[in-house]
């Protein structure tokens, strides 16, 4: 039996989601068990909670030997504000978990991943259960803690390491005490309502600020807002323009990004976790 906690450290969800996702789990994966930490339906303006809630949560769901695995719920904005002080007061018990999400919890794996505490993946939310599409991410994400590695982005040739991040994510990361070190990794990144040239000016930040990579995959672009003017280059052509400047290798595209397809980027050098 997998025991996995689920809590919000950015922005709430609703009971209809928690229910979503338990008739799935319930239906077809009998060898998981979720727990929804009360925490995950709290608001306090765009938060589920304000910080010391969302923080508390987080950490009795790490700390619990009970738990295998910590999936965060859903992105939104916020988990940056707790993510120094969760890895501060993170037991011995915490440093054995899976923890899951991405998005704005992107700011959680970096610094879990920073500080060696358990296995930070790339993976689809809790939030994603009420639609068909999203509900197919989610069997990934819970197939691939089973030991089935057929939800992971195919690329991953368990060689060399991989981190994934939303991009905007990824740019307030670098320079703060949350950035790991990626070198050598490959990186992949996509990203959701922004415009291009804001994509474009994404990269332009992160060219100048990133490590020595062994290359760059582009995920999903979506749901780009139209612009007055069209910018001139697509979200690929600005990825190759970015690492041609930066001498990072564009490696091609990788299943990853806000919509359905998203897949399972554990980072690092990882293999599905073994339970008993």
């Amino acid at each position: 039996m997998t025991n996995i906690a689920i809590c919000a450290p950015a922005t709430p969800i609703t009971r209809d989601q928690q229910t979503a996702l338990e008739e799935l789990v319930a239906a077809e994966f009998p060898a998981h068990r979720v727990t929804f930490h009360d925490q995950c339906f709290d608001r306090q303006g765009h938060f589920a909670g304000d910080d010391l809630r969302r923080l508390t949560a987080l950490l009795e769901c790490a700390n619990d030997p009970a738990f295998d695995v910590v999936w965060f719920a859903r992105g939104g904005y916020g988990s940056n504000r707790i993510a120094e002080a969760a890895v501060a007061r993170m037991n011995a018990s915490a440093r054995t978990k899976t923890y899951i999400g991405f998005s704005d919890c992107g700011y959680l794996l970096a610094s879990l991943y920073r500080s060696g505490i358990g296995q930070s993946v790339h993976g689809s939310m809790p939030v994603s259960a009420r639609s068909e599409g999203g509900r197919d991410a989610i069997r990934r994400v819970l197939r691939w803690l089973e030991g089935d590695t057929s939800g992971v982005e195919p690329s991953l040739d368990g060689t060399t390491p991989a981190a994934a991040f939303n991009l905007i994510t990824l740019a307030m990361i670098t320079g703060t005490p949350l950035m790991p070190d990626l070198s050598g990794h490959v990186l992949m990144v996509e990203e959701v309502s922004e415009h291009l040239y804001s994509v474009d000016r994404l990269f332009f930040h992160l060219a100048a600020t990133l490590p020595r990579l062994a290359g760059l995959r582009l995920g999903g672009v979506t749901d780009v807002p139209e612009n007055y003017v069209e910018f001139g280059q697509n979200e690929e052509e600005i990825a190759r323009y970015w690492c041609d400047r930066a001498g990072i290798p564009y490696l091609g595209r990788a299943l990853i990004g806000h919509n359905s397809a998203n897949r399972v980027v554990p980072f690092g050098l990882a293999s599905p976790p073994s339970r008993t």
